[in-house]
Formats: C-alpha cells, sequence, structure tokens
C-alpha cells in the first residue's frame, strides 16, 4: 500500500513536469509567433499580445489562455534594429485541482519589425 502510494506521487509529478514543459513550449511559440504577427508591415506593434493570448487559446484552452498576461511594444536593439517584443507571464495550472496554478511562466518572443 504504501509503496503504491510513492509510485502514484512520483507519476504526477513526472506527468506535472510534462505539462509544464509542454506549456511553456507552447506559450513561447504562441509569443514568437505574436511578436512575427505584430512586426509585419502595417500592423500595430500592440496586436502582438492578443495575437499571443489568441495562439495559446488554440493550442490549449481558453482558461489557459486566461491566465496568461501578455504585453507587446516595441525596441530598438544594440544594432540599431527596431524589435516588436511579446512578454507572458503566467502560471501552469497543476493537475490536482485543489493546488491552483504552481508553477510560474515567464517569455518573451521578438521580431524584427518590417519597413513600413
Amino acid at each position: 500500500m504504501l509503496v503504491g502510494v510513492l509510485i502514484l506521487a512520483l507519476l504526477l509529478a513526472v506527468l506535472q513536469v510534462a505539462v509544464y514543459v509542454h506549456l511553456r513550449n507552447v506559450v513561447v511559440a504562441s509569443a514568437a509567433e505574436g511578436a512575427r504577427y505584430a512586426a509585419n508591415a502595417d500592423v500595430p506593434a500592440d496586436v502582438g499580445a492578443a495575437r499571443a493570448v489568441e495562439v495559446v487559446a488554440r493550442a490549449t484552452s481558453e482558461g489557459t489562455a486566461a491566465g496568461l498576461a501578455c504585453s507587446s511594444s516595441e525596441e530598438t536593439d544594440e544594432s540599431g534594429l527596431t524589435l516588436v517584443v511579446v512578454r507572458c507571464s503566467g502560471a501552469v495550472p497543476s493537475l490536482i485541482g485543489g493546488l491552483g496554478n504552481l508553477l510560474p511562466i515567464t517569455v518573451t518572443g521578438r521580431a524584427v519589425e518590417e519597413a513600413r
């Protein structure tokens, strides 16, 4: 009985890590997609955050997307290029419902702004 409880706890921990890694990869790709979308000519930079949240919602769920706070802005790097930067932060929901959101996620996506 005791061994079964330990194996179950280990299994849940491994599954939680897998969920965290998967959701982090989805959010990283979504932030990059939002930055690429907002970097297009004649597209304002502030729509990148909304695009990133939309991609996360399609890839995972509306609840996961609602738990993210994304922002987008234009920045200039050290070489003088104008970049669109999308930053998203939030937390991964736990597999055990009562624990809430356990693991934080903070990601950044960047893309070079096209000439207008």
